[in-house]
């Protein structure tokens, strides 16, 4: 075994390792959700599509710390990369606290909002938010120094441990499917801790940051929380909007729909986590950023590309093989769904290059039309179809807004 690992860093670059895990992570999340929903049925497939959609936001308020630690430690010298990452640990397990108490406290009213059968998950999910906060800020340091092989490690840990869990408990177990997959999560944010980048010793020498430093980390916070809401809104209102407007039955449809169209945003993934480190060194270098970021809008175009045309073209195949007959309904929809979140991913990613630069006008654009789509959805829901439509509208507006917002940048 260590002899295969050796001959593949040899062959592949870290990089490289980590798109190839990347891949890997989200073909075993799809795995994951596409076994549920099968296992499942529509009915209770809504409540853990619940808990999947609260994963995700959790993942986004998470990302600032771990996009803030990435950046920074990039920028600082060694010195002064040991104070920040303790200080960011600190400051993120709080937050996690504050968080994880306040799910736990209205865990009762989140089963009401949400029409699900059990608060009980709501109170399991919310113990194990400072985990996740932890992990964030630990893969933010990974991410930063570039060891990308140990950060696909605890990427790959994480999603086999909920996956195994999971469906050990509810294939081999009598548990409520909810408080099954809840726990699952709650154990795999344990898993995704490792490996655990350690700080160094007591006796190495710490700089605190200067008053300029610590103005610009909290700048560079800020603006990355206010995207990461902004994504939140775009990525996940939808669902959150379709399981209080409909009955579990269409919202559990729409909740595996929303699933197979997003493969776009969950393999577009590994790119922005490899663009914000090299545009933030290329910066630093007084090096042109711009070549990257059109390299990897290629990369995301011809994927984008290739999904929508299969979901066009094939979407009863590809409803039939990944959920089943008793999803059909949702085949018309798909490649639509498709379109929209392609269009999301390929602004996303002028968004956080904007962002790796200090620039928080795409922030507001993305914040526009993040808002936008919550109003057409509330406004236009008489079908399934409709709240698609809705999302086609605004996030192709989006796109075409920060192509704008570049463009503009790029002939100055």
């Amino acid at each position: 075994m260590i002899a295969i690992q050796q001959k593949i860093k040899k062959a592949l670059s870290p990089e490289q390792i980590f798109m190839l895990s990347a891949f890997v992570v989200n073909g075993g999340n799809y795995l994951y959700n596409l076994g549920l929903g099968r296992v499942l049925g529509p009915g209770a497939f809504a409540d853990a599509a619940i808990l999947i959609t609260l994963l995700l936001v959790l993942s986004f308020v998470a990302m600032t710390f771990q996009l803030a630690v990435a950046k920074f430690t990039t920028e600082f010298d060694a010195s002064k990369q040991e104070a920040f990452v303790k200080r960011a640990y600190k400051q993120a397990t709080t937050f996690g606290i504050v968080l994880g108490a306040l799910i736990v406290v209205f865990a009762t009213s989140l089963q009401s909002l949400f029409q699900t059968a059990s608060p009980i998950m709501f109170t399991i999910f919310g113990i194990a938010v400072p985990l996740y906060f932890v992990m964030s800020v630990n893969r933010g340091n990974l991410q930063g120094r570039k060891s990308f092989i140990q950060l696909s490690v605890t990427y790959q840990l994480e999603m086999v441990c909920r996956l195994a869990l999971t469906f050990a408990f509810l294939l081999f177990f009598n548990i409520e499917s909810s408080v099954a997959v809840s726990t699952a999560i709650a154990v795999s944010f344990i898993a995704g801790v490792f490996p655990f980048k350690k700080l160094t010793s007591k006796k190495a020498i710490e700089t605190a940051l200067t008053s300029k430093e610590s103005k610009a980390v909290t700048q560079f916070f800020v603006l990355t929380a206010c995207y990461e809401l902004t994504q939140i809104i775009c990525n996940n209102s939808d669902i959150l909007l379709v399981k209080h407007f409909f009955p579990s039955y269409d919202a559990g449809l729409y909740a595996s729909l929303a699933l197979i169209g997003r493969v776009v945003y969950f393999v577009t993934w590994m790119f922005v986590m490899l663009l914000l480190p090299t545009v933030v060194t290329m910066r630093k270098e007084g090096k042109n950023s711009v070549p990257v970021l059109m390299k990897y809008v290629g990369y995301i175009t011809v994927l984008a590309s290739a999904i929508v045309l299969f979901t066009f073209l094939f979407p009863s195949f590809a409803v039939q093989v990944l959920f089943g007959d008793q999803y059909m309904a949702i085949a018309p929809l798909l490649g639509w769904y498709a379109l929209a979140t392609s269009f999301f991913a390929l602004s996303n990613i002028f968004a956080y290059y904007y962002l790796s630069l200090d620039h928080y006008k795409p922030i507001v654009i993305a914040a526009i039309f993040g808002v936008l789509q919550i109003v057409l959805i509330i406004l236009f829901h008489d079908s399934l179809f409709e709240v698609v439509l809705a999302q086609v509208a605004a996030m192709g507006g989006l796109l075409i807004a920060q192509l704008l917002y570049f463009w503009k940048m790029q002939v100055k």
